[in-house]
């Protein structure tokens, strides 16, 4: 299989990635998908979410396998200075850093942004990190799921019954990592004309606040806490799930247009002209009288075709399928969601610039695996390469 043509926006970038676990990995995994020659560099014992499986594929976990595409791998041991000098070489003519260690440790080994910003002026330095590095809870670790609960996330996800419920994928960890390659694109086209780099920071606790719409604004307008309502939306209905004679559907219906189309073709008239529905402000306080009356209606319907139909008759609508058929769906072929290379097979870039899109060019590193090419690029000989080998500086198995 050729390698696939190196067709991004970002090609002639160079990025160092020290970041470890999802958000930072999954924002350089965002940059060498758009071009940029992105270098892994893992610590001895490797980047953790190796061994976050089962499933694994040649002692590596799908998680990481899922985050890391796209990137040349290096091992390098950072608590040493030794470490620290090869480091210093591989920013020589680097771009942008990426990390994501705890506020303090670069700083405690002399390689924080202030010394980093006056040896390479240009470097834009984006740091990942759980509560930013002051403030009450500043410097602290963040993980998804505690910031999805200190965050208000949890509050209005789930339902009554149920109580506070994560949200069912690391949400948190992943706006991060797409504010992270906001933040560096943003420093980008400010070096473009002041010729200068800068820190970048991109936090969880930040991020899982920016996610509260509606809430937020409901709240700040009316001061009532919001409660959790499940699949239904706050402020619209319908607006949920339904139960139909077969697969469930969503439905999604903003105004009273859409409502009297969907009235019309599950050929129910009566619940148009019920004055309990008349308007979205009704049918909110009136919602579960509401999911009575549609629900009664699709009995005879399979939500899959009905779906199908709605949509294409101007009701947004949809079955809810699995993970499996989400990622068979003809359409996801279409949109060119799905990659493989070789053994690998993960997701497709969402972003599609029609004159520079995304390229898949090589499958996720194995640990180190480039680590020869790597150093010979930064200007190492094969001695010196050797000898950091030997003394345990650049691995190329895992000590953990």
């Amino acid at each position: 299989m050729s390698a696939a043509v190196n067709t991004g926006a970002l090609k002639g970038l160079k990025v160092i990635d020290l970041s470890r676990v999802l958000g930072g990995p999954f924002a350089g995994q965002i940059l060498g998908d758009h071009g940029a020659d992105v270098i892994k560099v893992e610590p001895p014992a490797g980047d953790e979410t190796r061994a976050w499986g089962p499933p694994f594929h040649e002692e590596t976990a799908s998680y990481f396998m899922g985050l890391n595409r796209n990137k040349r791998a290096l091992a390098l041991d950072l608590g040493r200075e030794e470490g620290r000098s090869v480091l210093l070489r591989l920013l020589e003519d680097a771009d942008i850093l990426l990390e994501n260690f705890k506020t303090g440790t670069l700083e405690k080994w002399g390689i924080g942004y202030d010394v980093l910003s006056e040896r390479f002026p240009a470097l834009i330095h984006c740091r990942v990190s759980g509560f930013g590095a002051d403030g009450p809870l500043g410097g602290l670790p963040g993980y998804d799921a505690i910031l999805q609960a200190m965050g208000g996330l949890m509050s209005v996800n789930g339902t009554q019954d149920s109580g506070p419920t994560r949200v069912g994928l690391p949400v948190v960890d992943m706006v991060t990592g797409l504010n992270a390659v906001q933040g560096i694109l943003l420093a980008l086209h400010h070096r473009s004309t002041s010729g200068k780099g800068q820190f970048v920071e991109a936090a969880l606790y930040d991020s899982a606040l920016s996610l509260l719409h509606p809430h937020a604004a409901n709240y700040a307008m009316s001061g009532k806490l919001p409660s959790r309502t499940g699949n239904d939306h706050p402020n619209i209905s319908p607006y949920s799930t339904y139960a139909t004679g077969g697969r469930p559907v969503y439905l999604s219906v903003g105004n009273n247009r859409q409502f009297a189309r969907l009235c019309d073709v599950i050929g129910a008239p009566e619940i148009l002209a019920d004055p309990r529905f008349t308007s979205n402000e009704l049918r909110v306080r009136n919602r579960a009288d509401l999911r009575v009356a549609l629900e009664t209606a699709l009995e005879d319907f399979d939500g899959a075709e009905l779906a199908h139909d709605l949509i294409r008759s101007g009701v947004p609508a949809g079955p809810v399928l699995d993970i499996a058929e989400a990622l068979t769906h003809p359409h996801t072929a279409h949109r060119e969601m799905t990659v493989d290379i070789g053994p690998y097979r993960g997701l497709g870039s969402p972003v599609k610039p029609a004159d520079t899109p995304a390229s898949f060019r090589s499958q996720p590193p194995k640990f180190a695996e480039h680590r020869s090419e790597i150093l010979t690029e930064a200007g190492f000989s094969t001695a010196e390469i050797d000898d950091l080998a030997a003394q345990g500086i650049t691995p190329d198995t895992r000590t953990g």
